[in-house]
Formats: C-alpha cells, structure tokens, sequence
C-alpha cells in the first residue's frame, strides 16, 4: 500500500479528487433531491441470515444469487471451451463447407444483441433439451431424497436444477463464439514451417493438431480466455431474463419486496467488482509466473 501511495503523482490525486466529488455529489442527490432514506443496516440480512427455528445461519438473497452466479458461470465456461474449441479448430478447416459453417455461427452471434440471442437460444433449444431429457421431473425425484448435500453444493437448489441447466445452456452457446475466434487466432499464430515439418514426418492432419498445434495455441491464448471468463461472469446477469435465478435476478426480488433500490443494486455492484476484480488479479499473477517459467 505505501508503495502505491508512493508511486501517485499528483495527476492521480486530481482524478480521486474529481472521483470522490462526482460521487459525494450523487449521494447528496440521492438524500437530499429525491429525499431517499438509506436502510444499509438492513442489507447484511439479505446476505446471511439467522433462521430463529433451527438456529443457525443460511445464505439469503443476495448470497444465494452470488453461489448461483459463480455456479453457472463456472459450468458455462467450460462448456464454451469445449465448444469454442471446436468451432476454432472448424475455422481452420481445410473443408470449406465446415469453414463457413463454423464462421456463420460466429459472425451471428457475434453480430446480434445478447439479449435476442439469449431468447432465441432459451426459446429454441435449451426449454426443448429440458422437456426432450425430462429434467424436470428427476430433478425433483432428486429433491425429495434426503441426503442431497452433495447434489444442492453443485447445483443448487434441486427443483431449480432446469433453470439452471438452461442459462448454463444459454450462456455457452453464447460465450463459445467469442472463444471460438480466441482459439482461431491461436492455431493461426502457430508458424506455417511446425505444421510442414509435422506433414513432412508422415503426421496426419488430426495428429498435427493434438500434437503440435493445439497445445502451443492453448498456451497462447490463455490470457484473453481468462479475460473472456471474467466477461463472462458479468453477461452472466443478461440471463435473469429467463428467470434464472442468479444474482442480478435475486437483486431485482429483493428491490422489488424491499424497496432499496440503491442499497441492493450497489452491494450487487460490489460483489460483481470483488470476484471480477479477484479474479483478474489472480489470472495477472498467474501469467507472470508463465513467462516467468518460460525465461
């Protein structure tokens, strides 16, 4: 910290001069213009809570919505890694039917609106999978059970286990895109010379790929597939549109039956901030010790 101190100029204490004002003056404006009456007392309640029956405490709204959030994103993540692989080896065929294929799934959703493409995929795929499997229905056999620890610590609450499934769904298909053209970028960065040498050896074009390419462009890309994480832990809110109960949809019940507006969307704000911002630092850390290793 006092190396930090150290380090600021005093262009630095003007912007967090500027900063610290701009927003005195929005809660000066908050209090005072729209005669708005802070309750922050009442925000750790929502976060933890104390069941006076059985006497110990339970993660409440917003701490639900967090576990959700991290949940989903998680299982997210590496679905579309799994998909954006593929779809960036595909942008690398030599077949140009798969070539244009793969580009055409990319260019659309990379070209359209979150939000429509969250429906569409919600509507048109994810709802017919959950009906096609049943899911609704084992998971409330799963319910009923008694020793379902292990089952609520992975996914949650067991009845909104097809909620779940479904943004996990949605989100992938979604976020696959993005990492489809990381993945491409990747493979293209590996030198022409490595995969003639490759061929030259009697390689087919599948072991090219398992043996030499994919693992030098994995490593490459590691850095923009761990800031495309941290993006999508925060698209990860667009879907409590289709009422996937993760942390922004939980901040939008507790507004609605407490009115706190402010005070539950800015703790919603700090928690986004702290794991994106934590997991940032960490993702930082983790690629100096790579090319420390690689020296």
């Amino acid at each position: 910290m006092q190396n930090f101190v150290k380090k600021m100029k005093w262009p630095d204490y003007l912007i967090l001069a500027l900063l610290v004002g701009f927003f005195g003056y929005i809660w000066y404006s908050i209090e005072g213009t729209l005669n708005y009456k802070w309750r922050w007392e009442l925000i750790p309640g929502y976060i933890v809570g104390w069941h006076s029956g059985r006497e110990e405490w339970f993660a409440n709204l917003l701490l639900q919505g967090l576990a959700a959030t991290v949940r989903i994103s998680i299982y997210a993540s590496i679905l579309a890694l799994i998909l954006g692989t593929i779809l960036g080896v595909a942008r690398c065929s030599a077949n140009l039917t798969v070539r244009m294929l793969a580009r055409t799934y990319l260019e659309c959703l990379r070209n359209i609106p979150p939000v429509v493409v969250v429906f569409i995929f919600f509507f048109f795929l994810s709802q017919q999978l959950i009906d096609a499997l049943d899911l609704e229905r084992w998971a409330r056999g799963i319910a009923r059970q008694e020793d379902i620890g292990v089952w609520e610590f992975f996914f949650g609450e067991m009845r909104r286990f097809p909620s779940l499934v479904s943004g996990v769904i949605v989100l992938a298909l979604f976020e696959s895109a993005f990492v489809g053209e990381i993945v491409r970028a990747g493979i293209q960065s590996i030198p022409r010379g490595q995969r003639e040498a490759a061929r030259s050896i009697g390689m087919s074009r599948v072991q090219e790929l398992r043996y030499i390419v994919l693992p030098q462009a994995m490593k490459r890309v590691v850095p923009p597939l761990a800031n495309q994480f941290i993006t999508l832990i925060k698209d990860s809110s667009i879907i409590s549109l289709i009422s996937v109960q993760e942390l922004t949809y939980k901040t939008v019940e507790l507004v609605a039956s407490s009115r706190m507006i402010f005070e539950a969307w800015i703790t919603t704000a700090a928690f986004y901030f702290l794991v994106c911002f934590t997991l940032s630092r960490v993702f930082a850390r983790l690629e100096k010790r790579g090319k420390a290793g690689e020296r």
